[in-house]
């Protein structure tokens, strides 16, 4: 160390070459680092910047281009309104009413079950009836088991396709007894493996039977109301195509009431055939209301 003019300077022993290597050393550290954080201009498609700028991109591109029906929620809105009064027969006789709440739980869940496979294709006051027969007779896993399927046919008569019906419950209640402990499965997957029972049923089992949303069941009901209401990027032609279009967009939070929203409404205002549009609250956003007023031009 030396003092020269009233300042300190501090000598150091290296040489001129070992300080050279060093500064050099220091700016190669230097460039890495900016190698590392910046971009190559050259080619804008490197560099993690970019990588962080496209994938924020992505994100906000797939939110914009998520497709949803322009008016679903005011439509969806004026069908609460048009329910309220409960007065639709599911309302009465629908699945979710007709096993006996005063049974064991496990019971109540079977009868869940064999009230959703009495009910496709048939009216609800028809499954109602065949169900009060059952229940009288003893509708328990139990009991089934020991009811021959003739019996079991008389009792459910006049349901759609009621001889099928009669071999589903059997082999159904079978299975039940033998590979669930005498109740109903508790999954989807469990469900639509037993003989009779497809995924709409399933999704409304898990729905009524064990309070859990696993889809949304799309019956002939549902399936016509939602292409009549435009609620599907494209028509469908099978429910279950329904339900899958309907699962990409819908919230999950509507998926549990939709059923029974929709069946009501299309018992009475919304009919298969001749559907009563002048009493609908939608009638001035409905595509298909509009196509059915609008005037047919002159020959």
């Amino acid at each position: 160390m030396l003092i020269a003019g009233g300042k300190m300077i501090l000598r150091s022993t290296r040489t001129v070459s070992e300080i050279n290597i060093t500064r050099k050393a220091k700016r190669r550290r230097h460039l890495s680092v900016e190698v590392a954080l910046e971009p190559d201009l050259t080619n804008p498609g490197e560099g993690p910047g970019h990588f962080l700028e496209e994938t924020a991109e992505t994100t906000k591109q797939e939110k914009e281009t998520k497709w949803e029906p322009p008016q679903w929620l005011e439509q969806l809105e004026n069908i609460r309104e048009m329910r309220r009064e409960k007065d639709a027969p599911v309302d009465v006789v629908g699945a979710a009413e007709l096993a006996a709440k005063d049974s064991p739980s496990h019971v109540r869940r079977y009868q869940v079950l064999v009230s959703l496979m009495l009910s496709s294709q048939t009216k609800d006051h028809v499954t109602a009836g065949a169900m009060r027969r059952l229940q009288e007779h003893g509708l328990t896993i139990e009991n089934i088991l020991k009811t021959g399927e003739d019996t079991v046919a008389q009792l459910i008569y006049p349901v759609g396709f009621w001889k099928r019906k009669a071999d589903f419950i059997k082999r159904t209640t079978g299975v039940l007894a033998t590979a669930y402990a005498g109740d109903i499965p508790s999954t989807v997957e469990g469900l639509v493996a037993l003989p009779g029972v497809g995924p709409k049923m399933a999704h409304l089992v898990m729905d009524i039977a064990w309070s859990t949303i696993s889809g949304i069941g799309v019956d002939t009901h549902v399936h016509r109301i939602v292409n009549r209401l435009g609620w599907l990027p494209r028509e469908t032609q099978k429910p279950e195509d329904t339900r899958k279009a309907l699962e990409e967009w819908l919230p999950r939070s509507e998926w549990s009431d939709l059923n029974w929203l929709l069946v009501g409404f299309g018992q009475k205002v919304c009919l298969p055939v001749g559907p009563r549009c002048g009493q609908c609250l939608n009638k001035k956003t409905c595509p298909a209301s509009l196509v059915r007023k609008r005037p047919h031009p002159h020959p």
